[in-house]
This record gives structure tokens, C-alpha cells and sequence, in this order.
């Protein structure tokens, strides 16, 4: 996988805020819950009467998630009340089947509200989830610490055996179990409330983060009068920024901003290099400007609460706390694997800034290589290098193609198919619903595919869920999927072109999806995407590596309006050129882990100047000035509002992973029948109902070894 496509992606959002507050299965309503006339009025508070069971998009409004999440959390209290004080003695049914089986009303609102507050948000809708934010928590917090439940939970852990827990059933007790103990159940009574009032906080701070970002990318404008000043760009670029200009109305203007279908065309071809300057130092500034939406602040107190808890909880840093539940288990296999990656990655970097460097002074230039100029001069080196235009190969790459290439792959896999559906309610105009259905005809799910910029998303691009899969009974209760992107729209008579690095996420964020709709467990806890955090990402970005494949690329990639498929000689030169760039796509990457893991294994938490903390431990890996990390403090949305704080290197954890799985299908071929239904059954389908290397191991046969990821970077 080419980890430049992760340079927009927010890759997969799994609202570990709905993971953490409820457990829900079945999107039905306790009769006690709320009056007659008032559910009528309010659509969350009654099972959803649409198709498969999607939310009712247009009739849900702002004021409608107050009231809902409130009757959510009392018929919840309610209900784990009622396992309380149940006096038989514990087992699974009474206790955690009734734990899993809670919260329904409060899962079906908390869902919506997060999933449109990030996919088509409002300032309302901000306030809202800023304002019930603590109040979440501290729900959570009373169910995750209650004594008496941590007690029936824990004497049905200890006595497992004598239960005859097997299979999903221990699973889900020990995932509850773990969970209580991880939230600080069996802390004392003070400590207990010190926890909660950090866990409120931490979840007001993360979504301050988000918005102070969102913000600030929302009031860049880079605004152009001269058409001088677009030299380098090309035609499809030019006219994006005057549409973009007029719909701002600036007519006969260009406009840029910092959404990456935006600044990254910008930097990467704009020969004004003053402009490019410009347009870069907006972008490593976010969050960094001294304003009201300055992020330092929420940087240093997260860092110091996260801290804090991990302490209490009896851990040595905050990384601890998290990688106990994940693959790594250790903050130290997280630096082995960075740091077997580093030198190399960084060496070749270093050989790639000389090539460029030597580029600069052949074409009459005198100044040094700088961070706004790398995109621009690897750019050319790469045409020079490969005879390879990236903007040359966007007409084979029309999002309509690509999405039917992406469905076909999962066609011969997996003997999918996917139905656009007219009827299915959607919450945007540019939302596209699909009923995804075995080829006999069983249903699948639902997948919603988003792709388009606006101003009340976030930037970058992920893979959420509305519904999870689960089984009630015999019955599989259908999952709700969804894609989100950030994609350039089709401009005029051109439909949408991607560059191949889109391409590649458009695969990444599939494979995702695939994940969550394939999933066939009993539990939703236990289901899809409901895995450790360094496993996630294997089922996502193993589909990228079907997206380069010829085969693959002679079904999607062809000419927009020729129809001609994109010639075998410019195919061999795509793919040979895959390993361009990988020193740099490598290294601003794994500068990114470091510093996630730096902020988290600091002992006390305190960071002091954000700034100078972040290039001290940039210079002690010996990072050169012209790369910066992937995303700097200021900005790391996956770290401080996205989930994925200690848990950044997932993505190259994963990777490991995924080369050595593709190279099973090498082995056989890439659509061989029997290796995608091994990967389908013991990856795709388990969720998190088993342990994650064991998962592997069943479908490999072994452990995963790094050589194949080393040599696809072209590290060895």
C-alpha cells in the first residue's frame, strides 16, 4: 500500500464513543420508555420504519437528539438496573447477554448524531455533541464503574469455566470484563470518580479538536485574480478552483483551500513556488495560530488527563494502557517495528532529497529544497524518471469506474453483488445507497458511499456504521456501512477524475466496509470492524494491493469518453513505479508515530511548548527539515480527536500484515477461489470473536513475516 494515500485519511472512523458508551443489538424501543405522542414526534425514538432499516434521514433534525439520547440513557439505567438487582445468581444470559442487549434507543440516536457530525454537521449539531458529550461519558462511566455489575460480570469471568463458556460467548464475557476493569471499576471510591471526571473532559476536548480543525480549514482561501499565477496546474485543477471561486462568488477568481483534493493538486504542480510557500505554511500552521482555534492548549491538557488515567489505572504511560488490548501489547514492539523501518526508510529519503536537490540547480535554481517544494520537483523527477503524468492517467480513473472496478473485485472474491437503490433514505444529496447481496440473493447490508467535499464535513476520508451486524436468534440483523471521502467533484461535462493515490483509497476504505458487511457473528460487540486497533486496518489495506494489480487494472481504468482501456505499457509503468517515493511517504509517516508514541509514553504527561516538543523528538530521530511529519501536533486529528491515540503505527502494524496475506494470494493467484474464502471466513466474518493473531494463523497457516512488506516499499 502506498502510504502517501493515508496523507488525507481520517481512514477509518469507528465511533469509539458509541463503542464505549452502549451496547445494543436489536434498534427496538422499551415500551416504558418515553410517552406515546412524544416518539411519534421524534423519529430516533422508534424502531426505523424505512427499508433494511436505515435511519429516516429526512425526518431526523438537530432538535430531535437531545430528547432521544436523554430517553436513551434513562431506559438504559433501567435496564441495567434491573441486572443488578436480578437475584439469580450470574450467568451469561442474565448478565452480559442483558449487558449486550441494553441501550438500544440510546445506540440508535448516539449513532446518527455522531456519524452526521462528521459527515454533514451544522453548527448546532456541533453544539449538541458538545454539550452532551460529558453527559455520554458520565453514563458510561456509571454503568462501566458500578460495583455491584462489575461483580455479577466478574464472578461469571472467574467461574467461566464451570459455566462452560466457549467460542463468542467467552469471548464477548472477557471483552466486558476487560472493559470494567480498563474503566476502573475496581478502583476505590475516589479514584473512581477522578476517572469519570477525565474521561468527561477527554471527551469534550477531542470533539474541540475536531471542530477547531474543521474550523480552520473551513476559513482558508487562497484567492487568485491572475491567470499567470496558475502556471504549472493543470486544466481539470484550474477549472475545480474557479468553480470553487464561484460558488463563493468570485467570479473570474480561483480559489484554493486546505482540502486536500485542493492544496495537494497545488503543491504538487503550481510552478509559482512563493504561492506554493504560502499555501504550505497554512497548512502546517492549522491549529497553530495563536486564535480562537488554536489547539495547543487542548494538546497539552489531553496528553496530561491520558496520563493521569493510564496512572491511576495503574499503568506506566498511557501507551501501556492502550496496547494492553492490542496486538502489540507493548509500547517497546511498537518501537522494535519503527525503528527496523526507519533507517532504511530514512536513508532512502535522504538519496531521494539529493536527486531533487540535484534537480533544482539543472534547472537554473540556486536555493536549497524545502518541504513546499518536495511534492512539486518528485513530481517531475517521477515524470522524467517513469514518462509518468499522474494528471495524464485521471481521465482512465473516473470515480464511476473505479467504483465499479472496487465492486467487481469483491464480485469475484467473494460472490458479492451491489444494487443501486433509489428508495433507501439518505442524509445528502451526493449519498448513494446500495443493497450489497450474496449472488443467490441473500441480503448483505447496506452500504452508503460519500465522496464528494462540503463544508459541513470533515476532511479526509473513513469507513463508519450506521448498524452493526448481529444476530438476533437465528436471524442476521443487516449492517449499515458507510464510505466517507472527500474526493473532486465532477466539474462541468467531466464526471469526477481521481489521482491514483485516491484510487488506492477508494480501495483502502472498501476493504473497511467489507469488513463490516461481510461480518457473520452473533454479537455486535464482537462484530466487523469491533477489532483491536493494529488489526483493523489489515482487511482495508490488503484491497489495495487487488487496485494496482493488471488484471484489475485492465477491468476499471479506462477513458472517460474513449471508453479505451489505459494501455498495458502505461499499466507495467504504473506499477514499476510504485516503489517511487517510498523514502519520503515512508518517513513522514513513521515521524508521525514517533510522535503519537512520544506524547503518550511521557512520563507525567507533561509537555510544555507543543512546538518545541515535537521538533526535539524530530531531531533525536534525525528527520530532515525537508519532510515534515505526516501531520503535525497541531492537527493530528487520528490522535487527538479520531481514536487512534498510541495507535497511529496501526496502519504499518497492519501492513506487515497485509503484504504477507497478499502474498498467499500470489501464491495461488490473486483471485483464487479458495484463498478468498479462507480470508472471507477466518478474517472477514469473525470480527473480533477470536484473538487477532489467531485469526491470522488460521487463515495463514503461520505468524506474518515483514519480508514481503520490506520488499513491496523497496526497503530490503
Amino acid at each position: 500500500m502506498s502510504l502517501q494515500s493515508l496523507s488525507s485519511v481520517f481512514h477509518i472512523f469507528y465511533n469509539w464513543q458509541i463503542q464505549y458508551l452502549c451496547a445494543a443489538v436489536v434498534l427496538t424501543t422499551p415500551a416504558s420508555t418515553k410517552p406515546t405522542s412524544i416518539r411519534m414526534a421524534n423519529p430516533l425514538l422508534s424502531p426505523f420504519n424505512t427499508p433494511y432499516g436505515v435511519p429516516p434521514f429526512d425526518k431526523i433534525k438537530d432538535t430531535h437528539f437531545i430528547p432521544a439520547l436523554r430517553a436513551g440513557m434513562r431506559a438504559q439505567k433501567k435496564e441495567i438496573r434491573a441486572i443488578v438487582e436480578n437475584p439469580a445468581p450470574p450467568d451469561f444470559d442474565n448478565t452480559i447477554l442483558a449487558m449486550e442487549q441494553s441501550g438500544q434507543l440510546l445506540r440508535q440516536a448516539a449513532s446518527v448524531m455522531y456519524n452526521l457530525g462528521y459527515a454533514h454537521t451544522s453548527p448546532a449539531l456541533q453544539d449538541i455533541m458538545q454539550q452532551m458529550a460529558p453527559i455520554l461519558s458520565a453514563h458510561s462511566d456509571s454503568i462501566f464503574m458500578h460495583p455491584s455489575l462489575f461483580d455479577r460480570v466478574s464472578t461469571l469471568w472467574k467461574n467461566r469455566q464451570t459455566h462452560g463458556l466457549r467460542g463468542e460467548k467467552r469471548r464477548l464475557t472477557r471483552q466486558y470484563f476487560r472493559s470494567f476493569v480498563r474503566s476502573g471499576a475496581d478502583l476505590k471510591p475516589a479514584q473512581k470518580k477522578r476517572v469519570a471526571g477525565i474521561n468527561q473532559r477527554l471527551t469534550l476536548l477531542s470533539l474541540q479538536f475536531g471542530k477547531h480543525i474543521l474550523d480552520t480549514i473551513n476559513r482558508y482561501k487562497l484567492i487568485l485574480s491572475d491567470e499567470a499565477q496558475l502556471s504549472g496546474l493543470p486544466d481539470n485543477i484550474r477549472e475545480a478552483a474557479a468553480e470553487a471561486a464561484s460558488g463563493a462568488g468570485l467570479e473570474g477568481k480561483w480559489l484554493f483551500t486546505l482540502q486536500n483534493a485542493s492544496i495537494m493538486p497545488f503543491l504538487q504542480y503550481a510552478d509559482n513556488r512563493g504561492l506554493r510557500h504560502e499555501i504550505w505554511n497554512a497548512l502546517v500552521s492549522k491549529g497553530h495560530l495563536g486564535d480562537a482555534h488554536d489547539t495547543e492548549n487542548i494538546i497539552r491538557e489531553t496528553v496530561a488527563l491520558r496520563a493521569e488515567k493510564a496512572a491511576i489505572l495503574g499503568y506506566k504511560n498511557y501507551a501501556e494502557y492502550i496496547l494492553d488490548d492490542q496486538m502489540a501489547q507493548h509500547p517497546a514492539a511498537v518501537s522494535e517495528l519503527l525503528h527496523r523501518l526507519w533507517q532504511p526508510a530514512l536513508h532512502t529519503a535522504k538519496e531521494e532529497a539529493a536527486t531533487l536537490q540535484k534537480q533544482i540547480a539543472q534547472k537554473g535554481n540556486d536555493f536549497s529544497l524545502q518541504a513546499w517544494d518536495w511534492r512539486y520537483y518528485a513530481e517531475k523527477q517521477r515524470q522524467e524518471a517513469y514518462g509518468l503524468d499522474e494528471n495524464a492517467l485521471k481521465p482512465y480513473f473516473s470515480l464511476e469506474h473505479v467504483c465499479a472496478g472496487a465492486f467487481d473485485v469483491a464480485s469475484r472474491l467473494y460472490k458479492l453483488q451491489f444494487s443501486l437503490r433509489n428508495d433507501i433514505p439518505v442524509y445528502h444529496p451526493e449519498a448513494k445507497a446500495y443493497l450489497v447481496s450474496n449472488q443467490d440473493g441473500t441480503d448483505i447490508g447496506v452500504l452508503y458511499l460519500d465522496f464528494f467535499p462540503r463544508e459541513t464535513k470533515q476532511g479526509g476520508a473513513w469507513m463508519t456504521s450506521f448498524t452493526d451486524q448481529h444476530k438476533v436468534g437465528k436471524k442476521r440483523v443487516l449492517p449499515v456501512i458507510s464510505i466517507v471521502c472527500n474526493f473532486t467533484p465532477a466539474i462541468g461535462n467531466t464526471p469526477s477524475l481521481l489521482t491514483f493515490d485516491e484510487v488506492n483509497t477508494l480501495f483502502h476504505e472498501f476493504g473497511h466496509a467489507l469488513h463490516g458487511l461481510l461480518s457473520n457473528v452473533h454479537y455486535r460487540s464482537l462484530a466487523g470492524t469491533n477489532v483491536s486497533t493494529d488489526f483493523v486496518e489489515l482487511p482495508s489495506q490488503i484491497m489495495e494491493n487487488w487496485c494496482t494489480e493488471k488484471d484489475v487494472l485492465q477491468m476499471y481504468a479506462r477513458h472517460f469518453q474513449t471508453g479505451d482501456p489505459l494501455p498495458d505499457e502505461v499499466i507495467d509503468t504504473v506499477r514499476n513505479a510504485g516503489k517511487y517515493g517510498q523514502g519520503f511517504a515512508t518517513v513522514e509517516y513513521l515521524a508521525a508515530c514517533f510522535l503519537d508514541m512520544a506524547y503518550h509514553t511521557l512520563p507525567g504527561g507533561h509537555v510544555g511548548d507543543v512546538h518545541a516538543f515535537e521538533q526535539q523528538k524530530m531531531d533525536e530521530l534525525g528527520l530532515i527539515p525537508e519532510i515534515m511529519p505526516r501531520y503535525r501536533s497541531t492537527y493530528f486529528n487520528h490522535i487527538f480527536a479520531g481514536g487512534y491515540a498510541s495507535g497511529y503505527y496501526s496502519y504499518i502494524w497492519s501492513e506487515v500484515l497485509d503484504a504477507d496475506a497478499f502474498a498467499a494470494f500470489r501464491e495461488k493467484g490473486i483471485f483464487d477461489s479458495d484463498t478468498a474464502t479462507a480470508f472471507r471466513k477466518h478474517i472477514l466474518e469473525k470480527g473480533g470473536s477470536e484473538e487477532a493473531m489467531t485469526l491470522y494463523m488460521k487463515f495463514r497457516g503461520r505468524k506474518p513475516d515483514i519480508q514481503p512488506l520490506l520488499e513491496k516499499r523497496g526497503l530490503e
